[in-house]
Protein backbone atom coordinates (compact mmCIF):
# COMPACT_ATOMS: atom_id res chain seq x y z
CA UNK A 1 0.00 0.00 0.00
CA UNK A 2 1.66 3.21 -0.86
CA UNK A 3 1.24 6.47 1.46
CA UNK A 4 2.59 9.56 1.59
CA UNK A 5 3.53 11.50 4.64
CA UNK A 6 3.53 15.29 5.69
CA UNK A 7 5.16 16.95 8.38
CA UNK A 8 3.14 19.79 10.65
CA UNK A 9 4.52 23.00 10.37
CA UNK A 10 2.34 24.33 13.90
CA UNK A 11 2.92 21.03 15.83
CA UNK A 12 6.41 19.70 16.57
CA UNK A 13 6.53 16.14 15.87
CA UNK A 14 3.14 15.96 14.30
CA UNK A 15 2.90 14.01 10.94
CA UNK A 16 0.17 12.83 8.55
CA UNK A 17 -0.01 10.30 6.45
CA UNK A 18 -2.46 10.27 3.61
CA UNK A 19 -3.35 7.26 1.26
CA UNK A 20 -3.42 9.86 -2.15
CA UNK A 21 -0.31 12.51 -2.40
CA UNK A 22 -1.83 16.08 -1.50
CA UNK A 23 -4.98 14.59 -0.28
CA UNK A 24 -5.76 16.89 2.48
CA UNK A 25 -9.41 16.92 2.18
CA UNK A 26 -9.35 13.73 3.86
CA UNK A 27 -8.10 15.49 7.12
CA UNK A 28 -10.82 16.92 8.80
CA UNK A 29 -11.26 20.52 8.93
CA UNK A 30 -10.74 21.29 12.74
CA UNK A 31 -7.74 18.54 12.45
CA UNK A 32 -6.20 20.40 9.38
CA UNK A 33 -6.23 23.98 11.08
CA UNK A 34 -4.15 22.91 14.26
CA UNK A 35 -1.76 21.03 12.32
CA UNK A 36 -1.23 23.89 9.67
CA UNK A 37 0.62 23.68 6.65
CA UNK A 38 1.60 20.47 6.45
CA UNK A 39 5.03 19.30 4.27
CA UNK A 40 5.67 16.52 2.28
CA UNK A 41 8.15 13.98 3.66
CA UNK A 42 8.22 10.89 2.24
CA UNK A 43 6.55 8.28 0.27
CA UNK A 44 6.38 4.70 1.66
CA UNK A 45 5.21 1.35 0.63
CA UNK A 46 3.46 -0.22 3.27
CA UNK A 47 3.08 -3.85 3.68
CA UNK A 48 2.67 -5.71 7.53
CA UNK A 49 6.09 -6.81 7.38
CA UNK A 50 7.42 -3.32 7.22
CA UNK A 51 9.05 -1.66 10.56
CA UNK A 52 7.87 1.77 11.43
CA UNK A 53 10.40 3.82 14.00
CA UNK A 54 6.73 5.02 16.31
CA UNK A 55 3.64 3.30 14.56
CA UNK A 56 1.91 0.52 14.22
CA UNK A 57 2.26 -0.06 10.22
CA UNK A 58 -1.18 -2.20 10.69
CA UNK A 59 -2.74 0.44 12.30
CA UNK A 60 -1.79 2.90 10.22
CA UNK A 61 -2.66 0.73 6.69
CA UNK A 62 -6.25 -0.12 8.94
CA UNK A 63 -6.49 3.87 8.80
CA UNK A 64 -5.57 4.92 5.60
CA UNK A 65 -8.00 2.05 4.26
CA UNK A 66 -10.72 3.57 6.20
CA UNK A 67 -10.42 7.16 6.98
CA UNK A 68 -7.72 7.50 4.01
CA UNK A 69 -5.56 9.02 6.61
CA UNK A 70 -3.80 8.23 9.92
CA UNK A 71 -2.07 11.28 12.38
CA UNK A 72 1.03 10.20 14.20
CA UNK A 73 1.56 12.50 17.15
CA UNK A 74 4.58 13.44 18.73
CA UNK A 75 5.60 11.11 21.87
CA UNK A 76 4.11 11.94 25.77
CA UNK A 77 7.34 13.01 27.28
CA UNK A 78 6.78 11.61 30.95
CA UNK A 79 10.30 12.32 32.48
CA UNK A 80 8.57 16.18 33.10
CA UNK A 81 6.53 14.19 35.78
CA UNK A 82 9.34 12.25 37.37
CA UNK A 83 10.23 12.52 40.97
CA UNK A 84 14.16 14.73 41.04
CA UNK A 85 16.60 13.03 42.57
Amino acid sequence: MQCYVYKSQRTEGAYVYLRDADAFGLVPVALAEKLGTLTFVIELDLSPERKLAREDVNAVMANLQTQGFHLQLPPVVEALNAPQS
